[in-house]
């Protein structure tokens, strides 16, 4: 059995301006999918799920699909608004859907192996990439408490100049596994550290060292009906709230609290690079050009 890597690419990227998932950052026109894709297929991965909406189909598949015919196979799973529970219906006025744990969920009837999540618009790194498919491999060994896995990475490392961005901000016991994740979605750069200050008024400040959630996680499809079965809490805790997301830190932390999963925090030597501000592409088409010319990806990926 193989691993699959599941890419989150249904957003359409509103704080960058337009369809960031295909936009060129490499010195060849390759996009951070392009090199996620690579480090995933060195790593030995061989198949790649896509997780999109249908109002972007066409586009993905006549950019992004046929860069990948021959080397790794390909398949597609549909985040929409309507994909609900029995019995749920989409409360008038919603518009987005429901977040990136149900963006997971979307993939439940494509997904049947051992899997890492990515997001389109992130690289995460090869060391990274190896990491996450090194733990895939442990996984079906788990003993009755099912693990799954997290790729960390340095907060202070995952923060933008030109803006807030959201993290899950983990804590990790001594064993190295995470003890609680709380998703922050408004962190903006403070020095070497961040601060937020959330709706209730309550603000925090990091030293920048915190490990966080870029959303490099590893799952076994066991996880789906733990997924299901949180969308339905999800869905009753938030009714009336239109713009409540599910998002995947949520899950995890659920999941550590019940005693239904623990999550071991893998640590990566891995830089990750990504864009939330169009401001941001910049800084991101360097950091790609330095790992060209320090030998960790070619001028041209194969």
């Amino acid at each position: 059995m193989g691993n699959t890597l599941l890419v989150l690419a249904a957003g359409m990227g509103s704080r960058y301006g337009g369809l960031k998932q295909i936009d060129p950052v490499g010195p060849s026109g390759e996009t951070l999918l392009d090199y996620n894709i690579f480090d995933a297929r060195r790593a030995g991965f061989d198949r790649v799920v896509f997780v999109i909406r249908r109002s972007i189909e066409a586009d993905f598949k006549s950019i992004i699909g046929p860069r990948y015919e021959g080397k790794i196979a390909v398949d597609y799973a549909f985040q929409e608004l309507e994909l609900l529970p029995a019995g749920h219906a989409v409360p008038a006025g919603r518009e987005k859907p429901w977040g990136t744990s149900h963006a997971v969920l979307a993939a439940k009837d494509t997904v049947r192996e051992p899997f890492a999540i990515v997001n389109a618009d992130d690289c995460y790194g090869r060391d990274a990439l190896a990491r996450a498919a090194s733990h895939l491999g442990k996984l079906s060994r788990q003993g009755t408490v099912p693990e799954y896995g997290l790729v960390g990475y340095p907060m202070r490392n995952t923060l933008s100049e030109n803006g807030t961005v959201s993290r899950g901000v983990c804590q990790v016991d001594g064993k190295g596994f995470l003890t609680s994740v709380v998703e922050e979605t408004k962190i903006e750069k403070d020095g070497n550290g961040g601060k937020i200050t959330r709706p209730d008024g309550s603000a925090a400040k990091f030293n920048g060292d915190e490990p966080v959630s870029m959303n490099l996680w590893t799952f076994t499809p066991d996880v789906f009906p733990k997924i299901e079965a949180g969308f339905k809490t999800f869905l009753a805790r938030t009714a009336g709230d239109l713009k409540a997301e599910y998002y995947i830190p949520s899950l995890a932390d659920e999941l550590i609290q019940s005693g239904q999963a623990q999550f071991r925090v893998l640590t990566t030597s891995s830089t990750w690079l990504g864009v939330t501000y169009r401001e941001d592409k910049p800084l991101v088409q360097a950091g790609i050009r330095k790992l060209v010319d320090a030998g960790i990806y070619p001028e041209r990926l194969d």
